[in-house]
């Protein structure tokens, strides 16, 4: 998926042994569908938030509350895709001062710097724009889908500032959760040189070593 266009020049493995060495049994699969508001009803059940162990140029955690209610289908996708590891080895690949910090290519991984396609990955699927729910703002560290302005994938961002003015308009980023612990962390991550002030591309990677969801329980 691309970035904000237009605003920016935007399980583990258990085995079992026979005798013999253990074996491990396959993880939880990706999606390669989209999440519909049935499925969606399931995935999201019981979800309150998600963690980020972040890695490589910043360690710490970041921990976000995530709005199932408001923005199902996007709370649905993300919360499949950081379940089955879509996620892990990916890094924040617009790092934007002011403005965003921007992950979700599955195409970062295992690569460096500003290389073909940056920012186009996805998770082999789209879905439907939800727009901001009632009483949702971009404001500083809010959690939104980017896309390319028709359907989302996996990519988002975390707001550095203030953007409900020049994002309301459009109203093409669904808002899906906030940032309750680790601002810091996401600070850090938006203080990192990059490439070209413009373009974003982080020197040093912070890199998302996993997701963990969080539940009611």
């Amino acid at each position: 998926m691309a970035s904000l266009i237009g605003l920016v020049a935007v399980v583990a493995l258990a085995g079992c042994s026979f005798g013999g060495e253990a074996t491990p049994t396959p993880g939880v699969a990706c999606p390669t569908e989209p999440p519909t508001s049935t499925s969606a009803q399931a995935t999201n059940a019981g979800v309150t938030g998600a963690t980020f162990s972040m890695g490589g140029a910043v360690d710490g955690e970041i921990t976000v509350e995530l709005y199932p209610d408001a923005a199902p289908l996007a709370t649905a996708s993300f919360v499949a895709l950081a379940r089955c590891g879509f996620y892990d080895g990916v890094w924040f690949h617009r790092v934007l001062a002011g403005f965003v910090i921007q992950a979700g290519d599955p195409g970062t991984k295992g690569r460096t710097g500003d290389f073909e396609g940056l920012g186009r990955g996805g998770p082999g699927y789209q879905f439907e724009i939800e727009p901001p729910a009632e009483g949702l703002t971009y404001g500083p560290y809010s959690l939104s889908m980017a896309n390319d302005t028709r359907a989302n994938g996996s990519q988002f961002f975390i707001a550095l500032a203030d953007l409900d003015a020049g994002l309301r308009q459009a109203g093409t980023y669904t808002i899906f959760g906030q940032v309750t612990e680790g601002t810091d962390v996401v600070d850090a991550i938006a203080a990192l040189p990059v490439n070209d002030p413009r373009v974003g591309v982080p020197l040093s990677l912070p890199i998302i070593e996993s997701v963990t969801i969080l539940d009611g329980e």
